[in-house]
């Protein structure tokens, strides 16, 4: 392959190639809270991952928006957290992030540019889809204090008022309230120990 062309391919892929590195790198970008809980908690990169299916399940559910953009939102959410990072509720209160900057130089000149409009969507919270990923994306923490209250953690149980008050006064959709208290009832394990081979295959063990 000649230089030139070898040149212009690689101009051609250069920032799709740097955001795909840049979205990597979420998996080392810790939650603002892992500080307050002293312990390990979710990177972005994975509540990102449930935070895509929750919003599915409450869109499904709700039996309102697009799951196409629905899915992109989610995908996105907190995809300016490469450049400003996460910060916990503690730290917002001194903190302000210009997150609509990093996106925009997250996103320029990439085959991805038009998602700042989803990702702008998302922020207004005026759309249905973006009431949704909303409620997913704080869903997502409550699904995660019940497993650290399951590994024994004693925090989780000093938050629950907060989280309630999260519960009534922040959440959009009348499916992530039924969610919320259901998390609360469930146990986190239910999903292994009722799939175990016992149950599942009749003559297991003999």
């Amino acid at each position: 392959m000649a230089k030139e062309t070898v040149k212009k391919t690689k101009q051609k892929f250069q920032r799709d190639l740097e955001l795909l590195f840049e979205v990597g790198s979420l998996r080392n970008v810790n939650r603002g809270w892992r500080q307050h809980l002293a312990t390990d908690v979710a990177s972005d990169l994975e509540h990102t991952v449930r935070v895509m299916f929750l919003a599915l399940i409450i869109a499904r559910h709700e039996k309102v928006g697009n799951e196409e953009k629905i899915l992109k939102m989610a995908l996105t959410h907190d995809l300016a957290e490469t450049r400003v990072s996460d910060h916990s509720y503690m730290q917002k209160v001194y903190v302000t992030s210009d997150e609509e900057r990093a996106i925009q130089d997250t996103l320029a000149k990439t085959s991805l540019v038009d998602f700042k409009d989803i990702i702008g969507d998302f922020e207004s919270r005026k759309s249905i889809e973006a009431k949704i990923v909303k409620d997913a994306d704080n869903l997502d923490v409550d699904i995660e204090l019940r497993e650290l209250e399951e590994r024994g953690h004693k925090l989780p149980a000093k938050w629950k008022a907060t989280r309630r008050k999260i519960r009534n006064e922040k959440l959009y959709t009348a499916t992530a309230k039924k969610l919320w208290d259901a998390i609360q009832k469930i146990d986190p394990a239910s999903w292994h120990l009722l799939a175990n081979k016992y149950f599942k295959i009749p003559n297991a063990g003999l």
